[in-house]
């Protein structure tokens, strides 16, 4: 039996599926993605809204995805896996999951770690309430391990693009050496005399992941962006683990070029296809959850008018209707070239694509 695979709706760069991802990867091209970029829903012992599993099944879980994600992957391309801490359950103990999947990854099936990544979100509640709150024997978790994987020792990265603006000091060095900074060795005995002073448009950010454009931390704290507004006009229900958008947009410019492509496989409300869209990479995104891939197309939508707005939504939620094309309503007609494959057969998972 045939069926055909046709995105929600598609933009000008992308488009957006809903499914299983686990299926839906496998009418992706084999070495056909630059970057999967992601944030699964974390292995939490609270179970939440939108679905978590125990350590002992997650671990192997996400395995069967990260199996996936290697077969679409070009040789130069990379994974970028997002993933929050946890505990062990009635223990004030932290649990080794996001470690297990790392050494997991690279061992079982022949990940590189390419760097690993921190980003600091002081936005997270104190938990959990009974070690944080309670009996006060543990700090706040403010932090998200990122792992940056690759199947190979040389992804395509490029550093320049990520460039931060200079601290006020090295501004004042930059513009007269002589007074603020006299060349000597460290303790360590690096010498640093040589092109210290030389401006190369901004500094090599670190692995600490701060907003790049003003150097406070990444905030989940989003409460007024257009996605927002348009759920609330729409009446829809915003997805509740969102992505902040600086997190896709740095990977992005930083490991791929304009016109190559994105995938989040776990996309809830497309931060990351919007970070793409901006950048002018093509994307691909999959969710299971068709209400949110229906109220993720309201970040592509520029209309002020509630009412099309809602006509729009209620369109996107209806199940006869697919491939709504956003572009239309912006007077742009581009049709995304991704390599996604119009039919399949249905009764195989496994269709060489």
């Amino acid at each position: 039996m045939l069926h055909t695979i046709k995105p929600l709706y598609r933009t000008a760069f992308g488009s957006a599926f809903v499914g299983d991802s686990l299926d839906l990867i496998d009418h992706v091209r084999k070495g056909s993605i630059n970057l999967v970029i992601t944030s699964p829903p974390f292995c939490l012992q609270r179970q939440k809204e939108y679905g978590n599993l125990p350590e002992e099944q997650y671990i192997d879980w996400l395995t069967e995805f990260a199996k996936k994600v290697q077969r679409v992957l070009c040789e130069d391309g990379s994974f970028v896996l997002d993933l929050g801490g946890a505990y062990e359950k009635d223990r004030p103990v932290r649990s080794l999951y996001n470690f297990k999947i790392l050494v997991k990854f690279c061992d079982e099936l022949g990940f590189r770690l390419a760097e690993e990544f921190f980003w600091f979100n002081p936005a997270k509640l104190p938990s959990p309430i009974e070690w944080v709150n309670k009996r006060k024997i543990r700090v706040k978790d403010a932090v998200n391990t990122v792992w940056w994987f690759a199947k190979t020792d040389f992804p395509k990265a490029d550093v320049k693009r990520i460039i931060v603006p200079y601290s006020a000091r090295m501004r004042k060095l930059l513009k007269d050496r002589t007074k603020y900074y006299t060349p000597k060795l460290r303790p360590s005995g690096h010498d640093i005399s040589r092109g210290f002073d030389l401006d190369r448009g901004g500094a090599i950010p670190s692995n600490y992941l701060l907003d790049i454009a003003n150097a406070l931390e990444i905030a989940n704290t989003e409460s007024n962006s257009k996605y927002l507004r348009n759920c609330r006009m729409a009446g829809a229900e915003p997805n509740p683990a969102r992505f902040p958008k600086k997190i896709p947009d740095f990977f992005i410019r930083f490991l791929t070029n304009p016109g190559d492509i994105v995938l989040d496989i776990f996309a809830g409300s497309n931060t990351t296809g919007e970070a793409a869209e901006e950048n002018q990479r093509r994307w691909i995104a999959f969710e299971i959850e068709r209400k949110y891939v229906a109220g993720s197309a309201l970040r592509f939508i520029d209309t002020t008018s509630e009412e099309e707005i809602k006509i729009f939504y209620d369109r996107l939620l209806d199940s006869s209707t697919f491939e709504i094309d956003i572009n239309e309503r912006k007077g742009t007609l581009v049709e995304p070239n991704l390599p996604i494959t119009g039919q399949i057969e249905k009764a195989s998972a496994q269709t060489s694509i």
